[in-house]
């Protein structure tokens, strides 16, 4: 067997959604949504939301990882999502899911890096 190089998208956002960039909770239900919907694994999981808004999470996958931080007083999110392709080829899988998020917070991409790993 060979490896087929995953996807990694990287990207900052802006989103006028303040209240779904406040705080993790609408962010977790949506991602386990599309976890759930493209057949993914999910091994762990950290959320922390800060005091006075904003959140960080990191979900681990046994495909690899989803990442997002958000700063709602900038109006401005990062995010990212890496779906390796080892034992079966996510790379529209990496790209719904990211659509997915950006189409939730009603975001403005600033900034989207593709990186084939």
């Amino acid at each position: 067997m060979h490896y087929k190089p995953g996807l990694h998208l990287l990207c900052e956002f802006k989103s006028t959604e303040n209240q779904l960039l406040n705080s993790s909770s609408c962010f977790h239900s949506v991602l386990d949504q599309l976890i759930e919907r493209h057949q993914l694994h999910k091994v762990g999981e950290v959320y922390h939301d800060f005091e006075g808004g904003g959140f960080t999470a990191v979900v681990c996958l046994t495909e690899s990882h989803i990442s997002i931080h958000t700063w709602p007083e900038f109006e401005l999110a990062t995010f990212d999502v890496f779906l390796s392709n080892y034992q079966h080829q996510n790379d529209e899988k990496a790209r719904a899911i990211y659509r997915g998020i950006i189409e939730f917070y009603k975001g403005t991409e600033l900034q989207k890096n593709e990186i084939k790993r």
